[in-house]
């Protein structure tokens, strides 16, 4: 009986989602993803990575990994707090609170662990969230694990964040309340206003917290959102990821002393899974390495990045109100989105549609992720051939 109320369940719901283009599609890659990647025998010009700065496929993290695997395993072998604490990973999270400009860091196995376990490691019950309305799922999962009161406040405005504030402040219900943003939201492309979040936090005693998964290697020199404001000394938690800029994988939290120091006895992700590949954090230690010393790679990016939105408005797409270079063009159907990445994968572009639960219902888009490792040639073909599916399907 239970199996028929299971296969039911997944027929009625899977059919729903493709009869809204909500299904998702997962396309195996045949290459690395790099600038141009393999699917199905064919090349396309690909815009759906997080890779923003190519070093996914650098020679120099490559060779890192395999020097540090012929040293130590492919494997850390146990959890942190048990012997799967290498030399390597003292270094890495060394080299983070100094590129971070924080007192010390700690590494997680992802940037989703980051949230689901910082947050709940300092939240509880008695405390207070306030949540931007479009922060990423793993801030949403890691504020409902904790059980703390969750008050989203309007994306990016100042003013109902300071009501709400100044509400949860004066009602006397909590001990603890923190404020939570992204730093750069991977959706739209917009940067949060991390200077009237700090002055907020200072006025009403919040303890502040910043994803900067998408900011790190972008802004600030390289050094992420909250430098890129000068706010190193007024953030409590900087979280970013090794998987994204860095080009690896892993999660890590920088921040003072005191709370590196809580979290590693009271975070579960560190305490309980297995820690990063020995391979993954020579890999990171390159990566940062090459970001401290050289400002080339992200100024690649940005001149990429401006050029295709430059390229994409000019032809007639509604690229919102991106600041950086993720660059949505926002079609809202979710079918017409989905059809509209078809015709881009079919004439060489893959440029995946993302809809809803993702982004709200009625504003699916296709996002553009253009990288370092781009060529000005691969964005001009990758503008033609918008131009040519925003035609014909009445887009543009």
């Amino acid at each position: 009986m239970g199996k028929g109320v299971l296969e039911n369940f997944l027929q009625e719901n899977i059919k729903d989602l493709k009869d809204k283009g909500l299904f998702n599609v997962i396309d195996p890659l045949e290459s690395a993803n790099g600038p141009v990647i393999r699917i199905s025998g064919f090349d396309l010009i690909n815009l759906s990575s997080n890779n923003y700065l190519g070093l996914a496929t650098d020679s120099r993290l490559k060779a890192a990994a395999i020097e540090a695997i012929n040293t130590y395993g492919v494997g850390a072998g146990a959890v942190r707090t048990i012997n799967g604490t290498l030399k390597l990973h003292v270094q890495l999270e060394e080299q983070i609170s100094a590129f971070k400009h924080t007192e010390a860091a700690i590494v997680f196995q992802s940037g989703f662990n980051c949230n689901m376990g910082a947050i709940s490691a300092v939240m509880d019950k008695d405390d207070a969230i306030l949540s931007d309305e479009l922060n990423h799922a793993s801030i949403i999962d890691g504020c409902r694990l904790s059980k703390a009161a969750i008050i989203a406040y309007k994306h990016s405005d100042m003013a109902d964040l300071r009501v709400k504030a100044k509400q949860v402040k004066e009602s006397g219900l909590y001990k603890k309340i923190m404020v939570i943003t992204d730093g750069v939201f991977s959706m739209d492309g917009d940067i949060a206003k991390l200077p009237e979040i700090a002055d907020i936090a200072e006025e009403f005693d919040l303890i502040t917290y910043v994803d900067d998964a998408h900011g790190s290697g972008v802004l600030g020199e390289g050094a992420g959102t909250v430098k890129h404001f000068g706010l190193s000394q007024k953030i409590d938690f900087q979280m970013g990821t090794l998987s994204k800029a860095l080009g690896v994988i892993g999660g890590y939290v920088a921040g003072k002393k005191e709370l590196i120091e809580w979290l590693r006895v009271r975070s579960r992700p560190f305490l309980f899974s297995t820690a990063l590949t020995p391979g993954d954090v020579a890999a990171s230690l390159k990566a940062i390495e090459i970001l401290s010393n050289s400002t080339e790679l992200q100024r690649k990016l940005w001149e990429n990045g401006n050029y295709l939105k430059h390229g994409l408005k000019t032809l007639g797409f509604n690229i919102g109100a991106s600041q950086t270079p993720i660059t949505p063009c926002i079609i809202g159907d979710e079918n017409l989105t989905q059809k509209f990445s078809r015709k881009l994968y079919e004439n060489g572009v893959y440029a995946k549609a993302i809809t809803f639960p993702t982004v709200p219902k009625g504003t699916g888009r296709v996002r553009n992720m253009p990288t370092a490792a781009h060529t000005r040639e691969m964005l001009d073909r990758a503008l033609e051939i918008y131009a040519e599916a925003g035609k014909d399907m009445g887009i543009i």
